[in-house]
């Protein structure tokens, strides 16, 4: 973990570039990092994802409304404050992203960040093996 997921109306499909917003939140979690400099979190584990929204009513139902919905699935362990570093610093990026599209849209912005831990967790990964060592 992390793993962010990300839900938007598709009326932002063509304007939000939604690929590089997913990348640069990889980037911004795999670059946070504890007091002592210590990843906050493991670079294999970062997963972020994006679907829209076909069908959606925002707000007022008109259909230039738009929303984005962030949801950061991490596991438990790292101080509140940490966890609300993280939450900025995602939100930052979020929003210096998309800061054209708010200024050509009515958008509705949310980030969630929930610490949760498996009740059972099977994994087969090779990840590691295939980064390059920082």
């Amino acid at each position: 973990m992390p793993h962010l997921t990300i839900e938007y109306t598709a009326n932002l499909e063509a304007s939000a570039d939604m690929g590089t917003l997913c990348t640069t939140l990889a980037a911004t979690l795999v670059a946070l990092r504890h007091d002592d400099g210590a990843a906050l979190f493991p670079v294999a584990g970062t997963r972020v994802m994006a679907w829209p929204a076909p069908h959606f009513a925002v707000a007022d139902g008109q259909p230039d409304r738009a929303f984005v919905y962030l949801n950061l699935l991490i596991t438990p362990g790292r101080s509140p404050a940490m966890v609300a570093r993280a939450g900025e610093a995602v939100l930052a990026s979020v929003k210096a992203h998309l800061a054209p599209v708010f200024a050509a849209h009515a958008v509705g912005l949310t980030l969630q960040v929930h610490e949760g831990a498996p009740v059972y967790e099977g994994k087969h990964n090779n990840l590691a093996a295939h980064l390059t060592p920082a």
